[in-house]
């Protein structure tokens, strides 16, 4: 009997061992600000496919928490002493997830497809006399003339973000979105379990080399931490809450400051910010079609239209929000108020005045109106109502945040899909200067959605790029601030930060101008 119950134990035993996996797998799950349906983060600038780049891919170089370019896939890099010719070389143990090794040649693509839809990376490119891959381990970049610019371009940590893709990926024509998602960083995509509408998944790379140093904002060592990340689509921001009082979800990427008391009593969640640089809403015009393809129209809007309404209807808690009547963000280097004194403040009388003299014929104006993200779903509400009142005709035309990402990349006439302005936000650094800042590219069909086309913008932009005293950068920045009061490419409308709550078993969030995953660990 004695013997019998041994060899059942022994049985039982194997069985047990052979059934389960040797530790049990972390799983991380989010509620993000918006469902992913895109997943190129170059051919859109939409934040959640940015957010899904960060996850996939991996960049030459990032910011780290200070706002200062790091190395990241790059190992090291020279600069000839006429600072015309770079060399960039990549750091071993590089590795697509298809198993692949990464290959300059394959971030030289890269660099181009992104180079072609990016504000800053139109610049670069356009210095740029050739750009190749003498080996498979040096990125060569020879330029017309010396360029400012460079390390910050290729280190830029927003839309568009430079992230390196395969060659064959990277092939694609710029203006045709990519479906898969292969690249090099610290998660790979679970393209099967993708369900638009409900969730993306995402599982750890085990072959993924990190950087040897300390996480730092978008740079140093990216180490996952959980063995999957579940982005867990929610659209009610009530029940969003709820699941993570409940503990059905870990993480709430936005949380509107209404909701936040009920959050701050649960002792089992904490609530943080995490993009402390913030974020600038912004109206954008289209200037192919009436009425915003006159400036004298877009300048009674800027006269007309108040940030504080803006800003209490969207963010509502005065703690996470301010005016800011400066192009560039508040407490930037840039930061100037010149000529925007008396702009975005609501004077009616002055806009109305302005609006008749631009021989404004009625026209109405098609306003694309997210309904479904957290902190924006009023922008084009508090829009409508202001510029009625100086007497502009509005069409608002609700639609989801994905949807609107998809309409807004049409140049159709608004009788036949097309719109007039539509709402959004982008992370500080994105508009620290004028070749940062995507809505101030006004270089025609290559700008993005909105195509302004001003010479003397462009011009300015370059000028700033070629630059190098940061006196005389900031004197060209005041100049560009101006241009734009006399041929608007977009309106600014405050700047914010946004609440993040997290169960208080989750740690390591890192502070970064677009969400990282990396560094977290579920207790």
């Amino acid at each position: 009997m004695l013997k019998f119950s041994r060899r059942l134990a022994c049985a039982l035993l194997a069985a047990s061992a052979f059934a389960a996996p040797a530790y049990a797998q972390s799983t991380l799950k989010v509620s993000l600000h918006s469902d992913l349906k895109i997943v190129d983060p170059i051919w859109t600038t939409a934040l959640i496919s940015t957010h899904h780049g960060y996850m996939v891919y991996d960049t030459l170089f990032a910011l780290d928490e200070k706002l200062q370019v790091k190395p990241q896939m790059v190992d090291k890099w020279e600069v000839s002493p006429d600072k015309l010719t770079w060399t960039f070389t990549l750091r071993d143990g590089l590795e697509w997830h298809d198993g692949k090794p990464v290959t300059a040649e394959d971030c030289v693509a890269s660099i181009k497809r992104w180079g072609a839809r990016d504000s800053m990376g139109q610049k670069l490119l356009g210095v740029v006399a050739d750009l190749s891959a003498p080996d498979a381990k040096t990125i060569k970049m020879v330029l017309k003339q010396p360029y400012g610019l460079v390390l910050e371009t290729l280190g830029k940590s927003s839309s568009n973000v430079p992230f390196m893709m395969p060659k064959a990926l990277a092939a694609t024509d710029p203006n045709t979105q990519i479906t898969e998602a292969v690249g090099s960083g610290p998660f790979i995509f679970k393209k099967d379990e993708w369900k638009a509408g409900e969730k993306a998944v995402y599982v750890k790379n085990p072959k993924y080399k990190p950087r040897p140093e300390p996480a730092s904002g978008l740079a140093g060592g990216k180490m996952a931490k959980v063995d999957r990340v579940e982005w867990i689509t929610i659209s009610d921001q009530q029940t969003q809450v709820n699941a993570l009082i409940n503990g059905e979800i870990d993480l709430v990427e936005i949380v509107p400051p209404d909701l936040l008391p009920l959050l701050r009593k649960d002792k089992n969640i904490k609530v943080t910010v995490v993009n402390l640089a913030g974020r600038q809403y912004a109206m954008r015009f289209n200037v192919m079609f009436k009425p915003f393809d006159n400036p004298k129209v877009r300048q009674a809007v800027l006269m007309g239209l108040s940030q504080k309404e803006f800003l209490e209807a969207n963010v509502g808690d005065p703690a996470f929000y301010k005016e800011c009547r400066s192009l560039f963000p508040c407490g930037s280097p840039l930061e100037s108020t010149k000529g925007w004194d008396d702009k975005v403040s609501g004077n009616v009388a002055k806009a109305k005045e302005l609006l008749a003299a631009s021989g404004y014929d009625g026209t109405p104006a098609i306003f694309l109106h997210q309904t479904d993200t957290a902190g924006h779903n009023n922008l084009a509400t508090v829009a409508k109502a202001q510029l009625e009142r100086i007497g502009l005709k509005v069409d608002l035309q609700p639609m989801d945040w994905q949807t609107l990402v998809s309409r807004r990349a049409k140049k159709d006439p608004p009788d036949k899909g097309g719109w007039a302005a539509y709402f959004t936000s982008w992370g500080s650094p994105d508009v620290l200067n004028p070749v940062s800042a995507a809505f101030l590219n006004a270089s025609c069909d290559k700008a993005t959605f909105g195509w302004p086309c001003d010479e003397a913008l462009e011009k300015l932009r370059d000028a700033y790029a070629s630059e190098p005293d940061p006196a005389k950068q900031k004197a060209i920045a005041e100049q560009v601030q101006m241009r734009v009061l006399e041929y608007p490419t977009h309106v600014i409308l405050g700047q914010f930060t946004t609440p993040t709550a997290v169960r208080t078993n989750v740690d390591g969030l890192l502070h970064t101008p677009s969400l990282a995953l990396w560094n977290v660990e579920k207790k």
